[in-house]
């Protein structure tokens, strides 16, 4: 312990120095001339922008760059960090209209060139120099075409540079989506400039190097994030588009992990067509997706139950979700929340259990509750979660996970269940959570049983169950306090618990990006008295 302290002051300025050290080499005129030797071949391909409407909003009003005042465009460095990085990323140019004076728009990049020839930390910052580089190529409409051969030269030289970065750094990117996206630059420099042996042949060797790092043997994230599953598929079908577009054969293993992630889209969205409010997730617009996936002939099928750490059993107007899966490893758990065993219910199209969703916005506070086990529809004892979480930075990282203990899933016509056990309480309370959920299509009857199995004697344990609800759906205690009536628009549930108080709960709702709305949950508490406690519920349609 005496020696806890010193050693991590010094680990901290061991840290600092080799960051001064690398912000000097970055900055050195040896880096510059480093990744300034380029090859000087000519642009061959040029990228429909089309393709990447899977990934940027463009279809707002077109904006004439002749409305933009260009005067004094770079000279701000000091504007807020999001402006900064939208500014410079360019990806504003896929809102400029076809009819723009290209000498305008190609003024702007030269000015921004003259600004930024070398290496600086913002503007040169990997996310924000991937998507230029992507941005700038896909544009071309406006970009390249029509342009003098001094621009062109000088256009050229930029985007390898920058590629030539984006190479040397990406090692050093600790976030999967920024290389995710580094890589596709890179690739598409590759194809551009038809450079097999250096861009092409380097990007597709880190995108085997991203895949093999972040899916599982299914092909499923091994973060179990649905919106990184998303994200992933969106890459990769827009790198083989490119591919197809170029005339060039697409790599096998790229069709192989479009089909798996497409296999886990399916699963997750459009065979139910409700987002899963777990694990980072928020509500979507994966509609606009699918018309995409619609429009370039992309079929994706799931008749799985199980995968990813999910079983999902649905008919036509009902749905169940339940997560059975254990924490992912700790480097792949920023978006994890202790939601184990926790579940959702849809019903014709409307959710009718929720969870509470993901907090992405500056409320640190927000951020960690969100992770809780507090905030799913699940067992919480002595107002603990089921795994514990350590802070790094913005970042709340799995430090002590759980396991499932077992799982049993039976799904026929007229009968489903879904039963599941983990140990995440076992280490504080010497206690395990069962749970099972049973339900019946023709009566549209949920039944539900939470066991709290001590493995000693140990009594007088507080639980809590709660069963979050989204913000719109209302609901009303019976006067004799022995039932909660659920309005879900135009129909009407009912939720009892005989053996034990239910009572109505204000609460957050995350599930909407970056925000925070009150809702409402229906839980249930008590002590156990026994070795092995149950609780039963039920949730009828009426």
């Amino acid at each position: 312990m005496i020696l806890k302290n010193p050693l991590v002051i010094f680990q901290k300025f061991l840290t600092n120095i080799s960051n001064q050290l690398r912000k000097f080499y970055l900055n050195s005129n040896y880096y510059n001339k480093k990744i300034s030797k380029i090859h000087y071949n000519n642009l061959i391909y040029k990228p429909s922008p089309h393709l990447l409407s899977s990934l940027i909003k463009y279809q707002n009003r077109k904006i004439d760059v002749s409305e933009i005042k260009t005067e004094n465009l770079w000279n701000d460095q000091d504007s807020e960090i999001n402006s900064f990085k939208k500014l410079n990323n360019f990806y504003w140019f896929f809102r400029l209209d076809l009819k723009s004076s290209k000498n305008k728009t190609q003024k702007i990049i030269y000015d921004w060139i003259k600004k930024n020839s070398r290496y600086n930390s913002k503007s040169w910052e990997f996310d924000i120099t991937s998507k230029r580089i992507i941005a700038w190529l896909s544009c071309h409409n406006l970009t390249i075409n029509e342009s003098d051969e001094n621009y062109l030269q000088m256009l050229n030289e930029i985007i390898q540079k920058q590629t030539n970065h984006l190479m040397n750094e990406i090692n050093h990117s600790k976030i999967i989506y920024d290389k995710m996206i580094g890589c596709a630059a890179i690739i598409l420099v590759g194809l551009s400039y038809k450079d097999e042996k250096i861009y092409l042949s380097y990007g597709l060797n880190l995108l085997k190097k991203i895949s093999n790092l972040a899916f599982d043997n299914n092909g499923f994230p091994k973060s179990r994030n649905i919106k990184q599953l998303i994200f992933f598929l969106k890459y990769f079908i827009l790198i083989r588009e490119w591919f197809n577009e170029a005339q060039i054969e697409v790599p096998e293993y790229v069709n192989e992990n479009i089909f798996y992630l497409g296999q886990g889209y399916a699963f997750t969205w459009q065979n139910i067509k409700s987002d899963i409010l777990m694990n980072g997730n928020n509500i979507s617009n994966n509609s606009e997706f699918d018309q995409y996936l619609k429009r370039f002939g992309y079929n994706f099928k799931s008749h799985k139950i199980e995968t990813g750490g999910y079983v999902i059993l649905y008919n036509k107007k009902v749905s169940l979700v339940v997560d059975v899966g254990s924490p992912p490893a700790t480097k792949f758990s920023s978006k994890y929340q202790s939601g184990a065993l926790s579940f959702e219910i849809n019903s014709n199209g409307k959710k009718l259990i929720s969870n509470c969703g993901n907090y992405d916005g500056n409320r640190i506070e927000f951020v960690e509750f969100s992770k809780s086990t507090a905030a799913h529809s699940t067992l919480t004892i002595d107002d603990n979660s089921s795994c514990h979480f350590k802070r790094f930075n913005k970042d709340f990282l799995v430090n002590d996970g759980l396991k499932i203990l077992k799982k049993n899933i039976v799904f026929e016509k007229n009968y489903w269940k879904i039963e599941a056990s983990h140990n995440g309480y076992l280490k504080n309370y010497n206690t395990t959570h069962e749970r099972e959920i049973e339900f019946y299509p023709e009566k549209y009857k949920f039944i539900g049983k939470d066991k709290i199995i001590n493995k000693k004697s140990n009594f007088n344990i507080k639980f809590d169950i709660r069963f979050h609800l989204e913000p719109n759906v209302k609901l009303m205690k019976t006067q004799d306090n022995k039932a909660i009536l659920i309005e879900l628009e135009d129909e009407g549930w009912k939720f009892v618990c005989d053996n034990f108080d239910i009572n109505i709960d204000n609460g957050l709702f995350f599930g909407i990006k970056k925000s925070s709305v009150q809702n409402q949950n229906i839980y249930i508490s008590g002590i156990s008295n026994s070795n092995d406690q149950e609780i039963e519920w039920q949730l009828s349609k009426i």
